[in-house]
């Protein structure tokens, strides 16, 4: 298995006074259904980045949950820890909130959207028709420099980017939702981490 390293959303517990760093138990199967090893990173950019070098990872996936802006820590250690993977070559996935960091990370502009929240919707992905899950209450519409939209929802919001020139691709649905997990999303994720993002 192919170690890559995942970042956590942070959760607040109120009843014990801490703010936790919390990954979805069903990450865990859909990595291992892509012959990935799941290595979560903690919040604080110097740990994360020391323990991904110690574990040798071969990608990072940064994983929903958490608007931008609304935990400090996570922003500021998946900013620092996807330049880290630029400058190591190494692919890079943003889902759902992690796409929202890369597009934001690109200087895209992320605006209030309505009809994505707890619903299933077509997209346009590389000319295909495609069904997936939606979590999000904010998204881009447009992107330009480096990332290209390669996934449009019909209402133009966009649902997925790939970056022109390195491993690296954001997706706005969740894979580790789906039950049975599909075989579009495990080819996906599979095929950037084993050395082909396009």
């Amino acid at each position: 298995m192919i170690p890559v390293a995942v970042t956590q959303r942070v959760v607040i517990d109120q009843a014990h006074g801490e703010r936790r760093d919390a990954l979805d138990q069903r990450w865990w199967p859909f990595l291992a259904a892509c012959g990935l090893l799941p290595v979560p990173v903690p919040n604080d950019a110097e740990l994360a980045m020391a323990l991904a070098g110690r574990a040798g990872v071969a990608g990072l996936l940064l994983t929903g949950g958490n608007d931008i802006g609304t935990a400090p820590e996570r922003d500021e250690t998946e900013g620092r820890l996807v330049a880290w993977a630029e400058e190591r070559g190494l692919p890079v996935l943003g889902v759902c909130r992690g796409m929202q960091m890369l597009l934001t990370l690109a200087g895209a502009m992320l605006e209030p959207v309505t009809g994505h929240v707890g619903v299933r919707h077509p997209i346009r992905l590389d000319g295909e028709r495609v069904e997936v899950n939606s979590y999000h209450g904010l998204a881009a519409r447009a992107v330009d420099g480096d990332l290209e939209a390669w996934g449009v929802a019909d209402d133009g919001v966009v649902e997925a980017v790939r970056h022109r020139y390195r491993p690296s691709v954001g997706i706005m649905w969740h894979p580790e939702r789906e039950a049975p997990f599909r075989a579009l999303d495990i080819g996906l994720v599979a095929t950037l981490f084993r050395g082909g993002a396009r």
